[in-house]
């Protein structure tokens, strides 16, 4: 997998450390509502389009530009699914990453799904119903995605607001 020239140069500096990295999760649908995935070259896992955020690019521009660079396919970004902070993940190479997953609705526009980048060994289309594994926030994002405009989901905060408690004088 091609690592985005500005994490090779953090890498260089820090090796294999925790890195916090925004990403996109793409949930491409086309006229049929079927399911864009990609087979990952890494895992050799099916999963739905994600990829990296260049420094300052916007989350729903890096999706459109992941969905193109990945599969060939041209998507109009339609709405937010979701913001979650991942759990630390390790690749292969023992590069430690905390991923900030931001999830889109996305619609296809244009192009034909096809391997487009070395990041993918197969891509294809699958009916929600017959759908091949994903992991657990990929199938929340993907559930989000055909629930129609339901608000965006993001992890509740840890603790409830408490009250504040002003001391007596």
């Amino acid at each position: 997998m091609p690592v985005p020239e500005f994490v090779a140069a953090l890498r260089s500096r820090i090796g294999h450390a925790p890195l916090p990295l925004n990403g996109v999760i793409a949930v491409v649908l086309d006229e049929r509502d079927r399911v864009l995935l990609g087979r990952r070259s890494d895992t050799s896992d099916w999963a739905l389009i994600t990829g990296c955020l260049e420094p300052g690019e916007q989350p729903a521009e890096g999706a459109r530009r992941e969905v193109l660079e990945e599969t060939g396919v041209t998507v109009e970004v339609e709405r937010l699914l979701s913001i979650e902070a991942l759990d630390l993940s390790v690749a292969p190479n023992g590069d430690q990453v905390y991923w900030l997953a931001i999830g889109f609705r996305c619609r296809a526009v244009g192009g034909d799904a096809r391997v487009n980048d070395d990041e993918s060994v197969e891509v294809g289309w699958f009916a929600s119903d017959s759908m091949p594994p994903l992991p657990p926030h990929q199938t929340r994002c993907l559930a989000l995605a055909l629930a129609g405009d339901a608000d965006p989901w993001f992890a509740a905060p840890a603790s409830a607001v408490r009250p504040f408690i002003r001391s007596a004088p």
